[in-house]
Formats: structure tokens, sequence, C-alpha cells
């Protein structure tokens, strides 16, 4: 299952496809006992991607078939013991795709002839993703982060490895009784390719970085690095060889930190935004003011969703899932379209935005 959602990704995922483009989506849980349902929940709503593809008068046969083993493919691929939030499947002919997103969605299903990416690009910022670098004198491993985990990154070279010449040196310096290995010229060395690795990651995938390591190798990139020089140094040895668990909760003070800082420099500007009368609330307001690019930051609160319906004028009205044209992911949609035009998107925690109603925009004029 895919994760990480980068520019290019997302410029080939919108690539019209030949009708039917289909986007299957669906709610999933990360724990017992919400999680029981997720299987039964996924196999129907597959079939009934299925029943919508026999039913349509334009799908030939043979298309419909291809696209039927696309999305038997897909289902096959699903993990549902490391489940997220939410999933979507996208299947077209000669290709499918399964995306885990750390945010809820809408049960769905869509044939077009593109796929129906907003529920990932705003289940993508909200989850405020962050690499973590550990450094030891052998091993130096990627990870990539999320909301509340992080996993081992197995890309862009990493995680690098190499022999040390004293067949004890390994165990030593896991437990930080080899001080020397970092002074000699072979580990100055893989330590600057680590630092030109990572800095290739960044560049494609742009996000705050974290760098964990004994002190001594921390020193030793604050003098030969680049990117990890300026990235926030964690004194945390052991963790090239350690477990995500072990990761997250080393990291996690610092994120902690920086979500609190983001969340105050937010409220600050949406006051400010209030004083000078740039400041839109509201569902209604925010998306009227999206749908013109006039949005400069929106903040969502993480758990805000809204189902509306267009009134038949320039008003969104309340509305009942599942009502005939409800738009039951508008808050998705209001995220797409602020990102599209430049806005910078943050989701605060739930009750920050007080009488905003869950949803708030910081406006450009």
């Amino acid at each position: 299952m895919e994760h990480a959602l980068s520019p290019a990704t997302l410029t080939e995922l919108r690539r019209p496809r030949p009708y039917p483009a289909v986007s299957v989506l669906t709610p999933t849980h990360r724990r017992e006992p919400d999680n029981a349902q997720d299987p039964v929940r996924l196999r129907n709503v597959v079939a009934e991607a299925k029943k919508q593809l026999e039913a349509d008068p334009s799908v030939t046969r043979e298309r419909r078939m291809d696209l039927v083993e696309q999305l038997d493919r897909a289902l096959a691929e699903v993990d549902l013991t490391h489940a997220e939030d939410g999933l979507a499947i996208f299947a077209a002919p000669g290709e499918h795709q399964v995306w885990s997103l750390a945010r809820t969605v809408p049960e769905r299903v869509v044939l077009s002839d593109t796929f129906l990416t907003r529920n990932l690009v705003a289940a993508q910022a909200s989850e405020r993703p962050f690499w973590v670098l550990s450094v030891s004198a052998d091993r130096i491993t990627l990870w990539n982060g999320g909301v509340d985990r992080v996993a081992e990154e197995h890309s862009g070279g990493f995680p690098l490895t190499r022999s040390l010449e004293d067949p004890d040196a390994e165990r030593q310096e896991r437990v930080g009784n080899l001080p020397s290995s970092f002074r000699d010229e072979q580990t100055r060395h893989f330590l600057r390719d680590a630092d030109t690795a990572v800095g290739a990651v960044l560049r494609r995938h742009p996000r705050p970085l974290y760098v964990t390591g004994e002190t001594t190798a921390l020193s030793l990139l604050d003098e030969i690095g680049t990117v990890t020089k300026e990235a926030a140094h964690i004194p945390h040895g052991g963790l090239a060889h350690g477990t995500p668990d072990a990761v997250w909760q080393a990291v996690r003070p610092l994120i902690s930190a920086e979500e609190k800082k983001g969340v105050d420099a937010v409220a600050r500007e949406l006051e400010s935004a209030r004083g000078r009368k740039a400041f839109a609330a509201g569902v209604d307001e925010v998306w009227q003011n999206a749908s013109e690019g006039r949005v400069q930051l929106l903040a969502v609160e993480e758990n805000f969703r809204v189902t509306v319906r267009d009134d038949g004028g320039d008003h969104l009205v309340p509305a009942e899932s599942g009502e005939l044209d409800a738009r039951e992911d508008i808050v998705d949609e209001i995220v797409e379209q602020c990102l599209e035009t430049g806005a910078k998107v943050r989701f605060v925690p739930d009750g920050s935005l007080g009488d905003a109603k869950g949803i708030a925009g910081v406006l450009r004029y």
C-alpha cells in the first residue's frame, strides 16, 4: 500500500485515463473493535464498483474484465493489519494502486476519466509528514514519519550500511562504547554519503528532517553535513538499529513542541486577519472564497467533517449523509482547492478555532 504522495505522483494520478477510471474509497480503523468491520466493508464496496461497471453500457466486456482483474489485484494487496483511517483503491485499464490514508474518507465509488484525488491530497496535508535520519558508525537508517508513527524507508539508497573492521565493533557501537569510530576518515565519508543521499530525498519529498545519533556523530555532521547540519538534532544513539516505536518515542517530544508552535502561529494569523477584515469562517463562507482563489491560509480542525449540498445558488446548506446531491467530503474539496491556488493549509486540534465552526481562512484580498 502507498503512503507518501509526492508532487510527481499526484500529477501522474491526475492524468486523464480511458473511461472508466475507478476510484473506490472506504473508511478503515486502526484498532479493535472497530477494525473488525473493515474486511467486510472493503469487500462490499469493491463489489459495488464491479456492479457499477456491469451496469454501465459504455463499458465494453473486455474493458470490464480488465478492470475487475485490477480491482481483485488491488484487493489482494490491501493489508488491513496496518490500516490507518481510510483507504483508496484506484483502477484503470492495465493499472491499479492502493493508498492508505491517515484521514477518514466517505465510502464511495466513482467512475470517471480521472481518479478522485481530493481525499488523498487532504490526508497528506493533515498528516504533517517528516523524516528521521538515524546515524551509527555501520548503519544509517531513514524513517518516514506521520501523525503518530514512523516506518523504515527503503528508497533513496537507504538504509546505508558498511562493515566495521573490528568484528566486535558493531556490538560496541550499538551500546555507545566506540567513541573513536566517528573520527576515522572512512566514517566521515560514510556520513557524507548519507548527507548527500538524504538531500536527494528532501528535494523529491521536502519535509522537516530530524537526525538522531550519538553526540560524536551529530558533532561530525555539524562539521561536514549540509542538509543534516541544518536539521534538528536529537542526541540518542542506537536508533539506526532500533524499532519504529523506539524512534517515535525519541522524536515525539520535538514533534509535539513544533506542532504547538504551529498552532499558536495559526491562531495569531487568524486573529490578525479578523482585525483587518481579511477573515472567513464556516464551511460556506470559506468554500466561496476558496472557489475564487482568495484563501491565503486555511485552518481546519483535525476531525471536522460536514455533509452539505448546493442549494442551487451560491451557498452550501447542511445535508444528510446519503442524500441526493450530498457532498460528503466538502472539507477535502476545500483543502484541495486551496492547495491548488497556493494557499497554506494547517490542521489544528479540535476546538482550536472556537466560533469559526471547524474551518477558517485568512484572505488574500
